[in-house]
């Protein structure tokens, strides 16, 4: 039997349709849906009863916070996992080459937390989604991407991929057991390329200007570092996928979506 944490949130929601209709699948959120077994990593004693009677778990990382909160997240899933018999583990992690930006550390203890564990596991170092180009590289109110990308780029991959990925992995983990996929996109987006497919400019703010625009926005503190180090990141080089080989495509079994069309498509629906 296989458990799908998080099935409320982006991620999780696309495995969910996947998995839809099968007896061997459970869901587990904390947002009480129907038809789900309620998980809640910030309440352990929720997991106990959640875990049992499951041989796979495809725990999908726990949300953002800081790094303390995170890590006791993935700490009470994992320990409960051990403790139930299930077998093995399935983690969406961060792609390798993020390992620039602050939320990494949290995505890092927990593969090696794995490691150290009496689990099988399989770690999904997913790249940074398409769809989260809309948010920090949509155009303002005068139709311009503004995002301090510099002359960077970023491989960023659909999610659907990314779920479709983990559906696979997770419904027949054996042949898959230690080993690390990285899952980022065949090709890196520049702001120029994104602001050239909606037909706009490109006009980078500093990443002073950024991060004090995200402070006043009303982000949680921990988000504006968060945003800040991706930034970082991307304008000077660090994630677009040439410091990793993907294993995208082998694991799709098929082309991955185009992300600049998906990264276009988010923004006019939005």
């Amino acid at each position: 039997m296989l458990l799908v944490t998080g099935v409320s949130g982006a991620l999780g929601s696309l495995v969910a349709e996947r998995v839809a209709g099968r007896d061997d699948v459970v869901l587990g959120t904390r947002a009480g849906l129907p038809g789900t077994r309620h998980v809640d990593f910030d309440d352990p004693s929720t997991l106990p009863g959640a875990f049992a009677g499951i041989d796979t778990l495809l725990l999908i990382s726990a949300g953002y916070g800081e790094d303390d909160v995170v890590v006791a997240r993935h700490e009470a899933a994992i320990s409960a996992a051990e403790a139930a018999g299930v077998r093995h583990v399935v983690y969406t992690s961060l792609s390798g080459d993020g390992d620039h930006v602050t939320y990494a550390l949290a995505h890092r203890w927990t593969e090696r937390r794995l490691r150290r564990s009496s689990l099988d596991w399989t770690i999904l170092r997913n790249g940074l989604y398409a769809e989260l180009l809309t948010w920090i590289a949509a155009p303002d109110a005068d139709n311009r991407i503004t995002g301090p990308l510099g002359e960077g780029a970023l491989a960023v991959v659909a999610r659907a991929d990314l779920a479709d990925v983990a559906v696979s992995v997770a419904t027949d983990p054996a042949p898959h057991a230690g080993r690390v996929y990285e899952l980022v996109g065949d090709r890196a987006l520049s702001g120029a390329e994104l602001a050239e497919a909606l037909g706009t400019t490109y006009e980078p703010v500093t990443l002073a200007e950024a991060r004090a625009a995200v402070a006043a926005s009303g982000a949680e503190p921990f988000q504006v570092p968060m945003l800040a180090s991706t930034y970082s990141a991307i304008a000077f080089g660090f994630m677009d996928g040439s410091g990793v080989k993907s294993d995208l495509r082998a694991l799709l079994g098929r082309e991955p979506q185009d992300a600049l069309e998906v990264f276009v498509a988010a923004v006019r629906a939005s």
